[in-house]
């Protein structure tokens, strides 16, 4: 008698795990985004400087908020997509 040849089990294909990634970038581009923001506020004339100040406070709040409904949006989708591929 001859021994069956044993086949070599073929290993689980390694998901690609992309959506970290695509998160990452986004939070470093919010962050570089910010960061500019706040710096744009030191162009302003000195008589100007309190309106100067508050708009830049206000732009870089309103950054902020686009952030998190973003992140929010990020990660709703990647809830549903995870909840769907079970």
């Amino acid at each position: 008698m001859t021994k069956a040849k044993m086949q070599p089990r073929a290993e689980p294909r390694r998901r690609h795990r992309v959506f970290p990634w695509i998160f990452l970038v986004v939070q470093l581009l919010f962050l570089v985004w910010v960061i500019l923001g706040a710096d744009s506020g030191g162009e302003c004339s000195p008589d100007s400087k309190g309106a100067c100040e508050a708009g830049t406070a206000i732009g870089v709040g309103l950054i902020i908020a686009l952030w998190v409904a973003v992140d929010i949006i990020l990660a709703l989708t990647y809830l549903v997509f995870k909840i769907f591929r079970r």
